[in-house]
């Protein structure tokens, strides 16, 4: 059997067109489309029903995530993302646990960045009603006018504060 190459990746331009598909897919399959901070909010409300429920019963956010979050059908893409990505990269042979990060950052550190982006992200993608693949993927590909803002918006704030972060990656 030939040696995987770890370093090679997909073709962006068919991984482009294979996510295409992948949408026109969830579109005609579900009636909707891609993104997954909608079903973090099911799975954590789902939890806290079941050790606070006086309060996510009472709370006008939580109550509407909390009702049978395993059958809602944004619950198991979720799991499907996870597992394609598993698959890929033991397809790949890359699969591996490792700390990606600079060499004047500490393993430690840069999992506390990743925790507090994480969070902010999350918090973020909340306050949008709308994470950013449910934003770019699905508003981008219907023309929505504010998802394409949105992304301008991603990629411009993105780009300004790389400068501030680069020292940390070279």
């Amino acid at each position: 059997m030939k040696a995987r190459n770890p370093t090679k990746h997909w073709n962006p331009y068919l991984g482009g067109a294979f996510l295409g598909f992948v949408l026109f897919l969830a579109f005609l399959l579900t009636g909707h489309g891609l993104g997954a901070s909608g079903g973090i909010a099911r799975l954590l409300a789902g939890i806290l029903d079941t050790v606070a429920l006086d309060h996510v019963r009472t709370s006008p956010y939580l109550s509407r995530y909390a009702e049978a979050p395993l059958q809602h059908w944004i619950v198991p893409l979720i799991g499907g993302v996870f597992l394609g990505g598993l698959l890929s990269s033991v397809l790949a042979g890359r699969a591996k646990v490792e700390t990606l990060r600079g060499p004047r950052i500490s393993a430690r550190t840069r999992l506390v960045f990743a925790l507090l982006g994480g969070i902010i992200a999350g918090y973020g993608a909340r306050l949008a009603r709308g994470c950013t693949s449910g934003q770019a993927l699905t508003g981008g590909a219907t023309l929505v006018v504010g998802s394409w803002a949105f992304m301008f918006a991603a990629f411009g704030g993105g780009f300004a504060v790389a400068w501030f972060v680069r020292k940390l990656w070279t």
